[in-house]
């Protein structure tokens, strides 16, 4: 490894500041980027974050955000490193912490920044900017478990990390009091105040822990929706008994909705789901109706058939009106897309009713580094120092700039490069105790003392103390460290004799400058390089040519695309490899007798034509013959062959051989009997027999899996180029295989994209791509997505007719009704309500992803086959469940009584004898 030298990055970008409260007990409220102290419209009291010594303050303006504290922001530089706020809290107390982002175009690029923010060592959020005038807003509930909490910013993928505001909260007593929460955060992801009477949302004073409760009146897309005929709002001014676990605010238990033709429905995107989570409902009788009358509803999740077994009454439970009840599952799986419904029971003369709802999802602390004490140790040695206050842990989510660390989950740091950073005083002993190190740098600083006992760093292979003031003799316990394999201490004030177990190891040793330091005896037989004199600077030298040769030569070649597919149809053609995998090789007479003369026409398109053809041995073939002849349709020709020669799946059309002979180029593939999904869709297969929708998943998840293997299965990785519902073709069985390879592009290891001419199917084409020709896997993201909204509607990604006046394209039409809650308006009639909606919310919003305008925002490949798995298993499991209440649709419902939803026994334990909960 070449020598680090930090004095080359001359100031560290470093965010690290202690704040604490000067105003209410608990509260601490950072205008980031801010000059000056000053009370808001509310009473919260906001304090600058004048303290930061680094990263740029900008200011912004955004029309209808009046707000002094979101007029400025603080931005980072969009490197590797984090940057952090550290704040005081008390140890054993619960907290909310939560931070803002307002980006407001703060650096005139318009480019949405990308990047992580986390809570100590854990990855908290992912902050993505869509809107130049939108706030995010994330918020963790925490138990402290030390005096400080780090809120850091990092990985920036695009744009810079910046932050609007800062804000801790302190709660009371046992509020919010989890079971789990040793080991877990509670994320935010749903606060809503139902039966609202304004869209404000409620916050402090009304709520005195300064939870901010979201009003139902704002309505935000493809949330909130799907609301039940007969929902209506009900408010009241009698004073409520609120003093239960979590205390939800007066304010917003006085009003509610209630469901007056029996039920309530309602769809909520939950932000960080599919995952384990917390859920609790806020609910209060407000209404006054006769003692013979009364209120009974039970929960129905899609998906959780034993949560509409329990029976809610409100009045019963709380022991009283005007009382609060709060219901909820301590330990419940949710997905993205959720949708609830309140039923009141047959025996219940009013329908269902409902003040508020909280979720939270568990997100599972990482402890970060074992040797985050040790190195803590060392840094508050030098706490002057810039690079000593980076803050948060040394290695998570990102190390600090001067360490590196191992990639264990729990990870070891692995390397010190403190070179030239005018260290002074003794080398810290607590150095010696980083068991996992294996490089230590600490030259050209001026510390002094003696070389520390290394004994418990056995993966220590290279030390640099060179060119410091270090006395005392050079310890023998070096020569123990079994994989040792550089030490250099010249220019020092060592003395004393070099030990025959460091002149014995096979080792590069360097002491000269040390003018009271002799070698001992040696043993003859050893390998080592001693560099005891001047020369000894030569030998170095040569030594380190001869080791940058060789590192030179072991690097991996990249070559270019076309180079790729040049050496690709070269193992084709010549075929005597004996290793390459190579398609067979048709001749042109077997191709003809197979076709009958090339009788029966099965497809055309602008590659040439498809024919039906039946070998010898009675397997039934789809012949495609090119007709282009050009540079480019020779091209197209080898790389489709060069490229399933080497790729098997069986959601990829199957490659059986090629003939290329009398001037003909031919490719020959399995017969899939069942045509292309564009015709099921929209073409001259439907004739009133369109697939339903569980078929249409499947074939989703089907092409999907062929695309995930292209994306993550082939070294190279392969990126289609061309995907689009024509190439999608499905067999006697129905299960879909991605076909047509004559754009696919080979995605070279190391290189963030291909640049490319763009090619591809109008409609279907990443607008991304086009503009800037450089094609990525993502490209192909975007394709899939135009077929994920042609699955749900039946219609063409492009038309002249079906999308209103103004629009021709799928995605604009698509999106327009999907924002607005209207998924609706574009299912496709051919389905007859033969889907259940969360299912198809699923699917429309992963769409929606899919076709985002910048690649980076969109998902993996990999993550859209879960999201359509996850909607396949909906589906299956609303028929298991309807086919159950079928069953017993003879049965009376039954009142279970009062009702501890947190009680309940059925649902996954978060406990040490299991596994931490993840995303289903």
């Amino acid at each position: 490894m070449e020598p680090f030298f930090l004095s080359s990055l001359s100031f560290i970008f470093l965010l690290f500041f202690t704040f604490s409260s000067a105003q209410m007990p608990g509260f601490v409220s950072l205008d980031c980027g801010g000059d000056k102290n000053f009370t808001d419209e509310i009473g919260l009291q906001w304090s600058p974050d004048d303290g930061m010594a680094y990263g740029e303050i900008s200011a912004i303006s955004v029309a209808n955000e009046t707000r002094k504290q979101y007029t400025t922001l603080r931005n980072f530089p969009a490197d590797s490193r984090k940057y952090c706020y550290t704040l005081d809290v008390v140890s054993r107390t619960r907290y909310l912490l939560r931070a803002t982002f307002l980006y407001g175009n703060f650096d005139n690029n318009n480019v949405y920044p990308k990047f992580d923010i986390s809570i100590g060592a854990t990855q908290w959020s992912t902050i993505v900017i869509s809107d130049a005038n939108t706030t995010e807003v994330r918020e963790i509930i925490f138990l402290a478990s030390s005096p400080t909490v780090s809120v850091c910013l990092s990985n920036a993928t695009t744009g810079k990390p910046f932050i609007s505001t800062l804000e801790l909260r302190q709660f009371n007593g046992s509020v919010y009091f989890s079971f789990y929460e040793e080991h877990f955060y509670l994320s935010l992801s749903a606060r809503i105040n139902f039966g609202a009477e304004t869209d404000e949302a409620i916050r402090y004073p009304d709520d005195p822990f300064d939870r901010i409760w979201e009003s139902d009146s704002v309505k935000k897309a493809n949330y909130l929706v799907d609301v039940a005929d007969g929902t209506e709002k009900i408010s009241t001014n009698v004073s409520i008994d609120v003093n239960r676990d979590e205390m939800p605010p007066l304010k917003v238990m006085q009003t509610a909705v209630v469901g007056t033709n029996g039920s309530l429905t309602y769809r909520l995107n939950l932000e960080g789901f599919p995952a384990i989570g917390r859920a609790y409902s806020y609910l209060a009788e407000i209404e006054d109706f006769p003692k013979n009358e009364s209120r009974k509803f039970r929960l129905v999740l899609p998906g959780q058939a034993d949560i509409s077994k329990a029976v809610v009454n409100i009045e019963e439970n709380a022991l009283g009106k005007y009382r609060v009840y709060e219901p909820g599952f301590n330990n419940i799986s949710l997905p993205f897309v959720m949708s609830f419904k309140l039923g009141k029971t047959a025996d219940s003369s009013r329908g269902p009713l409902l003040n508020a709802m909280e979720i939270n999802k568990y997100l599972e602390k990482n402890d970060g580094s074992p040797d985050g004490e040790a190195i803590s140790s060392v840094v508050s040695q030098y706490s002057s120092k810039d690079w000593a206050n980076e803050g948060g842990d040394p290695c998570l989510p990102v190390p600090w700039s001067w360490i590196l660390c191992s990639s264990d989950q729990q990870p070891r740091i692995v390397s010190i490069l403190l070179s030239g950073k005018n260290l002074t005083g003794d080398i810290p002993l607590d150095i010696a105790k980083l068991t996992g190190l294996v490089e230590l740098w600490l030259d050209g600083n001026m510390l002094t003392g003696p070389v520390p006992d290394f004994t418990g760093c056995t993966d220590l292979k290279i030390i640099h103390l060179e060119n410091n003031h270090l006395a005392g003799v050079l310890p023998a316990s070096l020569g123990n460290l079994p994989n040792l394999r550089e030490l250099y201490v010249q220019n020092n004030m060592l003395s004393g004799t070099v030990p025959s177990e460091l002149l014995s190891k096979n080792l590069v040793l360097n002491y000269s400058g040390n003018y009271d330091l002799h070698k001992g005896s040696r043993k003859k037989d050893q390998l080592y390089v001693i560099i005891g004199s001047a020369a000894g600077a030569a030998i170095l030298l040569l030594a380190t040519i001869i080791s940058c040769l060789f590192m030179h030569k072991g690097k991996t070649k990249y070559y270019d695309q076309d180079h790729l597919i040049s050496l690709a149809t070269q193992n084709l053609e010549s075929k005597n490899d004996g290793h390459a995998e190579v398609a067979h090789c048709f001749s042109f007479s077997e191709i003809k007798i197979s076709t009958n003369n090339f009788e029966k026409k099965i497809g055309s398109g602008g590659f040439g034509v498809v024919y039906y053809g039946k070998q010898t041995n009675g397997k039934e073939i789809a012949v495609k013959v090119l007709t282009s002849n050009t540079y480019q349709g020779k091209k197209e020709f080898s790389n489709e062959v060069s490229l399933l020669s080497r790729i098997h799946h069986r959601n990829l059309v199957q490659l059986l051989g090629y003939c290329r002979e009398e001037g003909n180029s031919m490719l020959i593939y399995e017969f899939m009997h069942n045509g292309t999904l564009k015709e099921h869709l929209y073409g001259p297969l439907t004739h009133g027999r369109s697939i339903n929708w569980i078929q249409r998943l499947e074939i989703a998840e089907d092409s999907a899996k062929g695309i995930e293997y292209l994306h993550t299965g082939c070294v190279p990785a392969v990126i289609h180029r061309d995907l689009k519902s024509s190439n999608i073709l499905l067999d006697r069985h129905m299960r879909a295989k991605v076909s047509d390879f004559g754009l696919s592009k080979l995605n070279v290891d190391g290189v963030s994209h291909v640049s490319s001419i763009v090619r591809g199917t109008v409609g279907y084409l990443d607008p991304e791509y086009y503009i800037s020709q450089q094609l990525t896997d993502k490209s192909d993201i975007y394709s899939f997505g135009v077929i994920l909204l042609e699955l749900i509607s039946g219609q063409e990604a492009i038309s002249n007719d079906s999308f209103g006046a103004n629009c021709r394209n799928i995605v604009q039409w698509a999106k327009l009704h999907i924002e607005s809650g209207d998924i609706q308006g574009i299912i496709d009639p051919a389905l007859h309500n033969g889907y259940d909606l969360q299912s198809m919310w699923k699917i429309a919003e992963k769409a929606l992803m899919c076709v985002q305008p910048h690649g980076h925002m969109r998902p993996s490949i990999s993550e859209v086959v879960k999201e359509i798995q996850d909607a396949i298993a909906i589906e299956r499991e609303v028929e298991s469940v309807s086919d159950e209440m079928t069953r017993n649709s003879v049965h009376s419902s039954i009142n279970m009584g009062s009702m501890d939803l947190a009680a309940t026994e059925n649902y996954l334990a978060i406990d040490d004898s299991i596994a931490r909960p993840t995303a289903r």
